[in-house]
């Protein structure tokens, strides 16, 4: 089964292109280039805004701070669900980069993980597994009623007299 992209509580068309080290440059379409195929084109300003990049879990989204203003998109790779550098990734765009653009899950990418994924910054989701995949299709959505953890996302609001566990606005508490 093909990787699907789901955003917004459902599958939507994908515009984007994932290329590999070795893959041709299309000449048109919007394409998504290995961070080191990126900062190669950004050095020889060579730069499209139909030109997005994707960060492996080893590599430091840091070198992308210079660019990140012109990027739609930044994908970031999950090559095993069980690595959550991702994560990281992900929040270190947003938070400290300050990264406005669609930040794109890519690889093994779980149902469960989906909600943990949006809070930390993920807009979107390339999924692959077909369990995963055939879930949404039903309409199953993980939720998460309650974090336990604070967050700096501004939908969230404080959940009882604990003042560290929150819970997105609009979830009630059972």
């Amino acid at each position: 089964m093909a990787a699907r992209l789901y955003r917004a509580g459902g599958f939507v068309a994908d515009d984007w292109q994932l290329l590999g080290d070795e893959d041709a440059v299309p000449e048109t379409g919007c394409v998504i280039l290995p961070l080191g195929r990126f900062l190669e084109l950004a050095e020889a300003e060579s730069l499209e805004p139909r030109f997005a990049v994707l960060v492996q879990a080893h590599e430091d989204p840091q070198r992308l701070a210079g660019y990140l203003a012109g990027l739609p998109l930044v994908a970031v790779a999950f090559e095993k669900f069980s690595d959550g550098r991702g994560y990281s990734t992900a929040r270190l765009l947003r938070q400290r980069l300050g990264f406005t653009g669609e930040v794109r899950a890519v690889g093994d990418v779980l149902l469960d993980q989906i909600p943990l994924m949006r809070r930390v910054g993920f807009d979107s989701f390339l999924v692959s597994n077909e369990p995963t995949i055939r879930a949404l299709e039903a309409g199953h959505d993980v939720d998460v009623p309650l974090y336990l953890q604070p967050s700096e996302r501004s939908d969230e609001v404080p959940a009882g007299a604990r003042y560290w566990a929150r819970r997105p606005s609009g979830a009630q508490l059972s």
